[in-house]
């Protein structure tokens, strides 16, 4: 008979067996990745004032760090959880522990408390994160240096870019929600903190993005028509 250790995931009936409680507490987990995305938006954007800076407004060079961002945390967090998603309820470190915070003394590891499915290696989820590490995480770093150099294929490859980060989270959206929204803990840091808004985030950038893309190749054709 399999024996379920006690966890703090969502639906409390969620068999893990194996389960190993987080070491890190939640907030530094989350300060760390914070710190590291930060760090890289800052460098994209002062590479963007230093190579082409007179010609480059403030949202482009915006879009430079977002899209340096992109590559680091599709291909470091993704790309480890897609290596590693069998392991992870019974991984510890802060790769693992970001990729599922501590409620007073009782660990626990951080995003999964926002969507249980991280830690049970469901199919979609496992699918969605692969594409996104080995396809949008190298893609994001490319966009990068396109924008960066003025490539001619820079409004391409963030079209490109931007339309699959979309799609994705918009098949995670609606496939929890056809789940009835059952893998989140519901208090709000999880749910509209985590859950929503930073997931949110990769829904108005992309779609931002996309309008920019489109302007720019419409503008392109028009002047080649």
């Amino acid at each position: 008979m399999t024996t379920t250790a006690e966890h703090p995931y969502w639906p409390r009936s969620l068999p893990l067996p194996g389960y190993v409680a987080a070491k890190l507490p939640g907030w530094q987990c989350a300060g760390l990745v914070g710190a590291a995305a930060a760090a890289l938006l800052a460098v994209g954007w002062l590479l963007g004032g230093a190579k082409g800076g007179a010609s480059r407004s403030h949202a482009h060079r915006l879009a430079l760090g977002w899209f340096l961002m992109c590559a680091g945390i599709h291909g470091v967090l993704e790309g480890f959880f897609s290596l590693r998603h069998r392991d992870l309820p019974r991984a510890t470190g802060l790769l693992a522990e970001v990729c599922e915070p501590r409620d007073g003394a009782k660990q626990r590891k951080e995003y999964a408390k926002a969507d249980s499915r991280y830690m049970t290696s469901d199919d979609f989820t496992v699918a969605m994160e692969t594409v996104t590490a080995w396809a949008w995480g190298p893609l994001s770093f490319l966009t990068f240096l396109a924008l960066l150099r003025h490539h001619p294929a820079r409004y391409i490859l963030q079209l490109l870019v931007s339309l699959g980060q979309l799609y994705g989270d918009v098949l995670y959206f609606a496939t929890e929600a056809l789940a009835g929204w059952s893998h989140s803990d519901p208090r709000p840091l999880y749910f509209w903190g985590y859950f929503v808004g930073l997931n949110g985030v990769w829904v108005l950038v992309p779609c931002a993005l996309l309008a920019d893309s489109c302007r720019h190749l419409a503008a392109a054709q028009r002047t080649h028509d």
